[in-house]
């Protein structure tokens, strides 16, 4: 047989012989790091934990959930961005943190869908409307009611500026004409504090979190925010049903990686958490929480990615939200 590199040096020959496509290392090689923007015990970092253990089993591969908390997500996303486009470094984050704080957290442009790749969305939630029992409404057209005879009196509190439930409680009052004064938290804790203290009126928060504050009448729901009633709620109207058709907010998570990451990666990685997700153990415990996971394509959650992305630009320069920098 011929030698393939006649006029090579060895050194040379060794190099391209091991950089070739028949020597390269099969993904995955080494640990993956599953990046989230959420602090320890924080809503994606619960996620990511649930997910790790199983996705590293189904990828053959170690892996470990990393926090990167802070300025509402972006400390997570640059890295990511900028991290080597091999599969090796992974966001899992919450919808808002990619398409609501990359508008009003940056510095800079910064477009999810040309600085990551969508790989699969890992769930998908709504958030229920709560008052306290000393707002005089027991329905929804009694609180507008309400809200408009006393503009500004009502507060509605959340998690932050530019959060899925600040979005919620500003879409409402777009599609009611109603005022009410948003106050912003550092996170629910101290939020729903006040809220059951009667310290504010107004709340849009996940089911699980105020389900016990609802069952002992503490707090009163009002609506849910999704498309169908939540199955923690069942007799609690959606607000599309009672009020305003079409209105729908729900909360979501999902993992990206670098742009610019192999197509092959991008399948295996999706194939994998998809078969995670499917798990009786992680469906049970998806189920308690009243979150539901749909098998998606990467192609299809880059789309989802881009069209929240401008819904989101929409709702944040019709209600006048300013950035937090």
């Amino acid at each position: 047989m011929r030698n393939m590199f006649p006029a090579l040096p060895l050194v040379l020959v060794a190099v391209l012989l091991a950089t070739s496509p028949a020597h390269a290392q099969p993904y995955p090689s080494k640990l993956i790091r599953l990046v989230t923007g959420s602090a320890p015990a924080g809503g994606s970092d619960l996620t990511a934990r649930a997910i790790q253990p199983k996705l590293a089993a189904a990828l053959g591969a170690q892996m470990i959930v990393e926090n990167r908390a802070g300025v509402a997500g972006m400390l997570a996303n640059e890295f990511v961005a900028k991290a080597a486009p091999d599969g090796y470094t992974l966001l899992l984050q919450p919808g808002s943190f990619v398409t609501v704080s990359t508008q009003l957290n940056s510095k800079t442009q910064w477009e999810p869908t040309k600085l990551l790749a969508a790989i699969i969305q890992v769930s998908a939630y709504d958030f229920v409307m709560v008052v306290h029992p000393s707002v005089p409404a027991r329905n929804l057209k009694e609180l507008v009611a309400v809200a408009r005879a006393k503009p500004g009196a009502l507060s509605f509190v959340s998690t932050g500026v530019g959060s899925n439930f600040h979005l919620a409680g500003e879409l409402f009052k777009l599609k009611t004409k109603t005022d009410m004064l948003h106050v912003p938290y550092k996170g629910s804790a101290q939020a729903l504090v006040d809220l059951v203290a009667g310290r504010a009126e107004v709340m849009f928060i996940h089911v699980p979190v105020v389900l016990q504050h609802i069952q002992s009448g503490r707090l009163r729901p009002l609506g849910v925010t999704g498309a169908q009633r939540n199955r923690l709620l069942p007799d609690v109207p959606t607000i599309g049903e009672a009020l305003i058709k079409g209105y729908e907010v729900t909360g979501w998570e999902g993992i990206y990686a670098p742009a610019g990451t192999p197509r092959d990666v991008i399948v295996r990685v999706n194939a994998a958490a998809a078969s995670v997700l499917a798990t009786p153990e992680l469906k049970e415990a998806w189920h308690a929480k009243a979150v539901e996971f749909h098998l998606n394509t990467p192609e299809a959650f880059a789309a989802k990615t881009r069209d929240e992305y401008e819904k989101n630009a929409a709702l944040i320069k019709a209600a006048a939200i300013k950035p937090e920098l």
